[in-house]
């Protein structure tokens, strides 16, 4: 594990405390603890932490998800990954339209949750793809059609963009493709301003579009 500099939010005492004792067991630096969105912003600003754990819903003020549309704002090199109990997919689509990259369920192993915060410091998604599907077959979501992602990707970006969505990292992707992780990479950084989304976890969301119409492999 990474030594990376971790804030807490979320209105539950024993919840903030408890998970801020599992992760500086496993090496990482709890830097602030926040129950309130307002908290949360002010403490994203004055700590700059790697990464900030995001629950959805807080008792006072704004909730998590404003609070992550205020951090994004800050344009600050940190990293929001949404950690709830709620998996629905109006949370999960407003969640990543806020900027958060990537959304974690607290009933999550902390293998798993510490293996997402890994993700996400790599720039990399950690949004389960059960969630991305649910999200996106949730009625009033608006995205491209498969038809129009397919015209605008190259044969190879959409096989990468399939992969991407599959949690892949960039060397995992060049083994199954059998290319350079370089490569990889600039075919990533391509189909990311080709589709017009900010990262790899928007990008994810799309490529779910795209398999269900049959646009990609």
């Amino acid at each position: 594990m990474s030594s990376a500099r971790i804030l807490i939010v979320d209105d539950h005492q024993l919840a903030r405390e408890g998970l801020a004792a599992v992760l500086t067991g496993k090496g990482y630096d709890v830097v602030g603890l926040a129950d309130t969105g307002e908290q949360a912003v002010e403490h994203a600003r004055e700590l700059v932490p790697d990464v900030v754990l995001m629950d959805v819903r807080l008792g006072a003020g704004i909730d998590g998800l404003e609070a992550t549309r205020r951090i994004a704002a800050l344009r600050l090199p940190i990293r929001v990954l949404m950690l709830t109990l709620h998996d629905m997919p109006g949370y999960v689509r407003e969640a990543l339209g806020a900027g958060a990259a990537g959304y974690v369920l607290k009933d999550t192993a902390i293998g798993d949750l510490c293996a997402a915060i890994e993700q996400v410091l790599a720039g990399q998604s950690a949004l389960p793809l059960e969630l991305v599907t649910a999200a996106l077959r949730a009625p009033v979501l608006a995205a491209p059609s498969p038809s129009s992602l397919a015209q605008v990707l190259t044969e190879r970006e959409q096989q990468v963009v399939a992969l991407v969505a599959e949690g892949l990292t960039n060397k995992e992707i060049a083994r199954e493709l059998g290319i350079s992780p370089a490569t990889v990479k600039v075919h990533v950084e391509r189909l990311i301003g080709k589709l017009g989304v900010a990262d790899r976890t928007q990008a994810a969301v799309l490529a779910v579009t795209m398999q269900a119409g049959g646009a990609v492999r």
